[in-house]
């Protein structure tokens, strides 16, 4: 039963670093290729290294690939080592895909300015659930992994940093406008990056004050199978004693949570805080 249960878990998970990977080859070959920038990305490096070296974009890409690999396995662990490798051989697979369907693709937006954008909110969304899933797309991405492990920097402005170095090294190949657009790129798509990254993992801390104590913990108990911790709170003004409920939500408990104040006690008191990070028991 329990290895049923591993294989399906494999499984799925394969499934989600596929679906992943295949997001962020579709990113590279439909919108960071015909844009000639390099935007935070092994790929980005990949194409401009592409005019210098008579190899196909996805020999390239696989060759830097490998030097990151290992330096990726050694430092940030098995898990994240050998998922990585996975992805990094299916991301030149993927473009390798790309070329071969689409060999004469030039561009869907026929703008410079429109693919840089595009690339950064579709590489995003692929980068983030990979990263969510404590792997990478390989290149630039372990950079990030390890800077962000053992710096403790946002995983967005690591890879901005590390990509800064790659999206200057345009002006080796394109022209002034190419390189600030790399570096722009580059910029925002950290910025990008780090909002999916946390969007997805943001919790929110309520702060409740209401009479109807009682029902809102069980509420809490039996419906969210949450926890919650309650403290004495004194009303400055008149100094009457009441108990204030917390408790850490994610955001589909925190709709029913939410609804169901609406409806014990329409003027009960309450605060909200964005938690984006936390260490806690996990929920049974």
């Amino acid at each position: 039963m329990n290895k049923q249960y591993n294989y399906t878990n494999i499984i799925n998970e394969t499934l989600i670093l596929t679906v992943a990977v295949g997001i962020i080859g579709a990113a590279v070959y439909f919108f960071l290729v015909p844009s000639h920038t390099s935007v935070s990305s092994i790929s980005g490096l990949g194409i401009i290294l592409s005019n210098f070296i008579p190899l196909p974009l996805s020999v390239i890409t696989m060759i830097l690939n490998v030097v990151l690999l290992i330096i990726g396995f050694l430092t940030c662990g098995k898990e994240f080592g050998v998922k990585t490798v996975y992805t990094s051989i299916m991301l030149p697979v993927f473009l390798a895909f790309f070329e071969i369907i689409f060999p004469n693709f030039v561009s869907f937006t026929n703008s410079q300015e429109l693919d840089v954008l595009c690339y950064i909110l579709v590489v995003s969304v692929g980068l983030s659930i990979l990263f969510n899933r404590n792997a990478s797309s390989g290149g630039l991405d372990i950079v990030a992994k390890i800077m962000n492990k053992y710096l403790h920097m946002e995983l967005g402005k690591a890879m901005s940093l590390s990509g800064m170095c790659v999206a200057l090294s345009a002006a080796l190949v394109y022209d002034k406008k190419t390189v600030v657009l790399s570096i722009l790129g580059t910029y925002f798509n950290g910025i990008v990056l780090d909002h999916f990254i946390f969007d997805h993992n943001i919790k929110r801390r309520v702060c409740i004050i209401t009479p109807k104590e009682k029902e809102l913990r069980e509420f809490i108990f039996l419906e969210l199978h949450s926890g919650a911790t309650v403290y004495e709170a004194y009303g400055a003004y008149n100094m009457e004693k009441r108990n204030e409920i917390i408790t850490i939500v994610d955001k589909a408990e925190y709709q029913k949570l939410m609804k169901f104040i609406n409806t014990l006690d329409p003027k009960a008191f309450i605060t909200v805080y964005n938690v984006s990070d936390m260490r806690y028991q996990p929920k049974i």
